[in-house]
């Protein structure tokens, strides 16, 4: 399925818990997909309705910003009673990267990024609990950006 930003994302079968291959041309985009995928494991339907609202997340590495981003949406859920979907992420800043997954210098990365909020009372939605770092993988692929799996627990 094609995500918000030119990212496509998948729902995977995994046992009791959902999980979300995404592939993104940029980490944007990538982020953004799998942000989507957690949308689509939640509800089937997702009406035109709701405000846009921004976001932002802040962490030590690539993998732990992907997680921390995924898991503000889950609390985001929770505290607005609303669906967070429609999702873009405009920027993703990070110290340099030397390509061996080491961040390097203080480590601190950045996300800004908004989402449309349904609220859920106008949807049929299943309560997606958590993200898991269980079997999480954010990968760069040679010529192709970006792939991610993560597994959600429901």
């Amino acid at each position: 399925m094609s995500g918000s930003q030119g990212g496509r994302f998948e729902l995977q079968k995994h046992t009791a818990d959902v999980a979300v291959e995404a592939t993104g041309n940029s980490l944007e985009a990538v982020f953004a997909a799998v942000a989507d995928g957690l949308a689509a494991a939640s509800c089937e339907e997702i009406p035109d309705t709701g405000d846009r609202f921004s976001l932002s997340v802040a962490a030590e590495s690539r993998e732990a910003l992907l997680f921390d981003y995924l898991d503000e949406l889950i609390y985001l859920r929770d505290v607005r009673a609303e669906l967070p979907v429609d999702h873009r992420v405009e920027a993703i800043d990070g110290p340099t990267d030397d390509g061996d997954g080491d961040s390097g210098d203080d480590g601190t990365w950045s996300l800004e990024a908004s989402a449309r909020g349904v609220p859920l009372a106008e949807i049929d939605a299943r309560e997606v609990k958590a993200v898991t770092y269980s079997e999480m993988r954010l990968e760069r692929v040679e010529g192709e950006g970006w792939e991610s799996y993560v597994v959600f627990d429901v």
